[in-house]
């Protein structure tokens, strides 16, 4: 019977739990929020009760409270916040690097804490595509700047082009030499919040390719100018058959 009557407790505690978490009266877990240097940041806490007093903390130092009716921020972040005393929302402005971290929400209102953990990003340039022919085959590499080390762990690089090897989520992929070297490959570097992308010609990374087109446009170059010459001449030429014929008959 105590078996019995612990499991259909179970299911009570549990939708007792449920509730409470979806009134927000207890939050269990960090939630994940980016943000860009120089940019802005809210943490949306979105109460359903009313908040009487309000306590933000990064860690254990106090980011802002509200009590009584007046706020109080604290430093680095004087002039740099904004908080909304009805939902409990808190937005950070002019973001920098240092102000990345775990930040807890705290209120006499709500059971338990709201946490946080924010990344703070830079911004994300455009990738860097370079390729090489190795060993018979064409090897195309596309990476960000390596000054850019903003959290490296959160991006993501991505292929575009009708080929095969472009399904593959690598820095790095490999083409051969009968794939078809006129085609567009793109390159797309992601983070959570933001994506830039970069292209190249499968034709460009193969040299010898590039020096026949370059040659067989310098031929027909030089064949047209010298078609045009000789077209000049015979006119020339036929001119002065001509003039001469005149002269002839006006001598006769």
């Amino acid at each position: 019977m105590a078996a019995g009557s612990g499991a259909g407790r179970a299911p009570g505690v549990l939708g007792v739990v449920c509730l409470l978490l979806r009134f927000g009266f207890i939050s269990c877990g960090s939630q994940q929020v980016y943000g860009i240097v120089h940019e802005k940041v809210t943490f949306n806490i979105a109460s359903n009760v009313p908040l009487k007093e309000i306590l933000w903390k990064k860690q254990k130092d106090k980011v802002v409270e509200w009590e009584n009716s007046e706020l109080r921020a604290f430093s680095p972040f004087v002039n740099r916040i904004d908080l909304d005393p009805v939902s409990g929302d808190l937005t950070i402005f002019n973001l920098t690097s240092s102000d990345e971290g775990k930040y807890e929400m705290e209120s006499p209102n709500i059971t338990g804490t709201k946490t946080f953990s924010l990344y703070v990003l830079e911004h994300l340039p455009s990738p860097g595509i370079t390729c090489a022919l190795t060993n018979g085959s064409i090897e195309v590499i596309c990476q960000l700047s390596e000054h850019y080390n903003s959290h490296p762990e959160l991006t993501e690089y991505s292929w575009d082009c009708p080929m095969e090897q472009c399904k593959h989520d690598s820095t790095e992929i490999y083409f051969e030499l009968k794939d078809d070297l006129l085609q567009t490959i793109q390159c797309t570097a992601s983070n959570p919040l933001a994506n830039k992308t970069s292209s190249i010609v499968l034709e460009t990374c193969v040299p010898n390719s590039g020096h026949s087109r370059n040659r067989y446009i310098l031929i027909a170059a030089v064949l047209g100018v010298i078609i045009t010459i000789t077209c000049i001449m015979l006119y020339m030429c036929g001119i002065l058959k001509c003039d001469r014929k005149t002269d002839r008959n006006n001598s006769s």
